[in-house]
């Protein structure tokens, strides 16, 4: 692996491709397209949409030289991107840039000019997609989650994928079913395999059968390094759980499949993905027969393996995957285990619909229909396995934390054959986890009772939840991520939100709606009249009109009351003028014209006045000032997370007891700044950070303001 990576590093930081992007210089290069285009959008940011796709230069002309070359690049297109297709020859001109040294890519390509397609690609590619097609056609008429899960179980196809389904499948350690990995094709080889030798099929027609299918696997979920991958690791796992001897054969084999598609692949060294397909099938391979056996002493010898499998897979995985997300998943195992008999059925006849769209698009929808209800029980596992209160829990993704969590991982190896072979043992741990997971009791001291008002830990963004009754409240901005949003809601027992407002659309505000409507109730949405930028205000209307949910702009100096809350809103007064077509919106005399739109609301509830001003800049809080000269407040929630574009004026007006910011750990913003902070201590306010004591809970007794945290997240 060593020798791998230091040749990927040499390949990739040499030729003519990386001088050039050392340089940002521009070039006409001859690409091959190595992955399909993906449309993506920056929530938040002033820009079109864009079109990001994987190549492979393999001619580059610069001040008149043209030189013959093979290095991978990311090509980050206009719109006009979206419509090559995989295995095409382009040409193109634009500007090359440099990439982090950790990248998989040499250089990164700016083409703003339109492709030039030089041929169609091969026959088989073309006719993969027309199975692909027929795929998402036989499912087209079943509800979304399940549009998107089908062709993902089968093929790898991920473009339907909801979102909030994605965050469901990390964290209950599903993500493998949706992505092309080995389980596709060892479910696919597990039917046909045995089908074949009902039909006679013996010997080196065996063989023969297996290397059509695993040919046509990789054909349909196209010949990328990540499916030969997936391949090689089906393959290996497969081998070991089928046959007498198949440990010690697996193990030879996964050393083989590994340095030859280092050697096929190079770049493979650096992936994560790879690391966590080896260890995976190395943790199939090493553990899972001697813990079936183990299991196997006192269940049947079906279940010990459907234990076993993922419990090796999961346990082998776990540190890296604390080193890539910060996250230890709890449910991971139990969620495989209960998700696991409907995988098989939802992959093998999924792939049955695809090859029936070639005969009869009605057939087609039958089967379709057919892999629905297996897929339906794989997203209610993932949805409600989300749900749970300790489904994961964090872990400092730091070298340290890494070696602590490996030494712990170590530890279980070693003493989990004993544990697994005693049912009283495994009934007790079990229980263990049961109590880690389902958190019966809570977090000690959280929520705090009769807590006011709660502003969530979400990271660089906002998110608050004003108290409204007993598993009721309102909600102001949602975050970046629907996860932390949806956990910081569960842990308060939120279940109705009668009012949720996004105080503008930039994503770091709304990019979080989807956790916050996820199992909840939701009566209403409302919004700024602003309705920029237009890819996120987009983005929130369709979700509220796909759960059924109203949404309406807020009016100036509204006032409304919803149990103990009242409330009035401040501004926006006036709304900067939305762009044309075709056109961006500019910034006003002081930031942008988003952030002076936002919402801004003085809330009273319980004795205590609360005024949330969202992301506003110095003009507007100098406007709010001009025509409410009261703005006497108890707690304040400080604009645009503390940053140094603040009025002192503004600050001062308030005569604020405690000042609340909501900022990221880390963050790449310095939020809060030093520069606002001595101004908010100078007025005599106490500050509560969400980067230092993780969501903050405010508490009023007789009239006296306290303030409780339960931590910082990693």
């Amino acid at each position: 692996m060593a020798c791998a990576a230091a040749l990927q590093v040499k390949k990739l930081n040499s030729g003519p491709v990386t001088d050039l992007a050392a340089s940002n210089s521009t070039a006409k290069l001859r690409l091959k397209l190595t992955s399909d285009p993906t449309i993506r959008s920056t929530p938040g940011a002033r820009r079109p949409p864009y079109v990001v796709i994987r190549a492979t230069v393999q001619e580059i002309t610069s001040k008149g030289e043209t030189t013959r070359v093979r290095s991978p690049i990311l090509v980050i297109g206009s719109p006009a991107w979206q419509h090559v297709r995989l295995g095409q020859h382009v040409e193109t001109r634009g500007r090359l840039s440099p990439v982090d040294p950790g990248s998989d890519v040499a250089a990164m390509l700016s083409a703003r000019a339109s492709p030039h397609a030089l041929d169609e690609p091969p026959w088989w590619l073309r006719a993969a997609e027309h199975v692909r097609a027929g795929l998402r056609e036989s499912v087209a008429g079943q509800p979304t989650d399940v549009r998107g899960l089908v062709p993902a179980l089968v093929m790898g196809d991920e473009s339907a994928l909801p979102a909030d389904l994605v965050e469901d499948f990390e964290t209950t350690g599903l993500t493998h079913l949706s992505a092309v990995s080995g389980t596709n094709l060892t479910l696919l080889l597990a039917f046909v395999l045995p089908l074949a030798r009902l039909i006679g099929v013996r010997a080196r027609g065996l063989t023969v059968v297996g290397v059509v299918m695993v040919v046509v696997f990789v054909v349909l979920a196209r010949p990328q390094p990540s499916v030969l991958r997936a391949a090689a690791m089906g393959l290996v796992a497969l081998a070991a759980m089928t046959s007498a001897r198949g440990q010690r054969r697996a193990v030879r084999s996964l050393s083989v499949a590994v340095i030859a598609l280092l050697l096929l692949d190079t770049s493979l060294a650096r992936s994560a993905g790879f690391a966590l397909s080896v260890l995976a099938t190395a943790g199939i391979v090493l553990l899972g027969p001697g813990w079936r056996d183990a299991l196997a002493a006192w269940l049947p010898v079906r279940v010990a393996e459907a234990i076993s499998c993922p419990l090796a897979a999961q346990l082998a995985c776990t540190p890296v995957v604390a080193w890539l997300s910060g996250q230890v998943s709890m449910v991971a195992v139990a969620a495989n285990l209960f998700a696991g008999p409907a995988v098989g059925p939802a992959t093998i006849i999924g792939f049955g619909a695809a090859g029936i769209a070639l005969l009869s698009a009605d057939l087609a929808r039958l089967a379709g229909w057919l892999a629905s209800w297996p897929a339906r029980w794989i997203i209610l596992i993932a949805e409600n396995g989300a749900d749970l209160p300790g489904a994961t829990n964090h872990w400092p993704a730091t070298v340290l934390g890494v070696a602590v969590l490996t030494l712990l991982c170590l530890a279980l190896v070693l003493g989990l054959h004993r544990i697994l072979a005693h049912p009283i043992a495994m009934l007790l741990a079990i229980a263990l986890l049961a109590v880690l997971v389902l958190r019966p009791v809570g977090r000690v001291g959280w929520p705090p009772k009769d807590w006011v008002l709660v502003m969530c830990d979400v990271g660089q963004g906002d998110g608050l939840v004003l108290r409204v009754g007993p598993g009721s409240a309102v909600v102001i901005d949602t975050g970046p991520d629907p996860t932390p949003m949806d956990r910081c809601l569960r842990d308060l027992g939120i279940h109705h939100i009668p009012v949720l407002v996004l105080t503008h659309f930039h994503a770091d505000h709304a990019g979080g709606l989807a956790g916050a409507i996820h199992g909840r109730r939701i009566d209403e949405i409302e919004v700024t009249p602003y309705l920029s930028p237009p890819a996120e205000h987009r983005r929130v209307l369709d979700l509220a009109t796909t759960h059924r949910i109203p949404i309406r702009p807020i009016t100036f100096r509204e006032h409304r009351s919803i149990g103990p809350l009242t409330w009035t809103t401040l501004w926006p007064a006036r709304i900067p003028a939305l762009p044309g077509p075709g056109s961006t919106a500019t910034s006003t005399t002081e930031g942008s014209p988003e952030n002076n739109a936002s919402i801004t609301l003085l809330v009273e509830t319980a004795g205590v006045r609360i005024l949330l001003t969202g992301d506003l800049e110095p003009e507007s809080q100098r406007a709010i000032l001009a025509t409410h000269p009261d703005l006497t407040a108890d707690v304040l929630k400080v604009p645009h997370h503390g940053s140094a574009q603040q009025d002192p004026t503004f600050l001062a007006a308030t005569h604020a007891r405690l000042a609340l910011i909501s900022a990221g750990r880390d963050n790449d913003y310095g939020h809060p700044a030093p520069r606002t902070l001595d101004l908010l201590t100078r007025q005599g306010m106490t500050v509560a950070r969400t980067d230092t004591k993780g969501s903050v809970a405010v508490t009023t007794i007789s009239g006296h303001l306290a303030t409780t945290s339960n931590g910082p997240s990693p």
